[in-house]
């Protein structure tokens, strides 16, 4: 199953919001601690609503812990898909596989040297000239769309 992994999220607005996403369409959630908020904040809590409760959600203590959960995997590791502003691969040219966990960095600052040079593929949102980056709920929906469509077909 896809999970959507939320590395340490700034913004509780938009963590709920995906979260929720992830609780509507069937899709498994990772947060990488430490995020920058509690998970008990109010504007987290009402983005999610009590969808949050219906969801299927990993917290991993660290980037480490959940490398170490990746490389712990006794079958294939599950790829590392990275959605920066410098892959070099646009999502609609990816192909998606059922496993994949699609990871967001922070909206103040994406992720470290680390991350990317963990990642097995860093896909992008091709944009307009000049434009620096979408909200990374609506990147996180747009990516999540086109996995489903082509590892799940059409939604029910």
């Amino acid at each position: 199953m896809l999970q959507l992994v939320l590395f340490q999220p700034d913004i509780p607005q938009n963590a709920g919001t995906m979260l929720r996403l992830c609780a509507c369409l069937d899709i498994e959630a990772g947060l990488i601690e430490p995020a920058g908020f509690p998970v008990s904040d109010r504007h987290f809590r009402r983005a999610g609503m009590d969808y949050l409760d219906t969801l299927g959600l990993t917290h991993y203590a660290s980037f480490a812990a959940f490398q170490a959960m990746r490389s712990g995997v006794t079958e294939r590791p599950r790829r590392l898909v990275l959605l920066t502003t410098l892959g070099e691969t646009d999502y609609l040219d990816f192909d998606f596989a059922p496993d994949d966990m699609v990871m967001v960095g922070r909206e103040s600052a994406g992720v470290p040297d680390t991350v990317h040079a963990a990642a097995d593929a860093r896909l992008r949102v091709a944009m307009r000239p000049g434009m620096r980056s979408l909200n990374v709920a609506v990147t996180a929906a747009m990516v999540l769309g086109e996995a489903l469509r082509q590892t799940r077909g059409r939604l029910v």
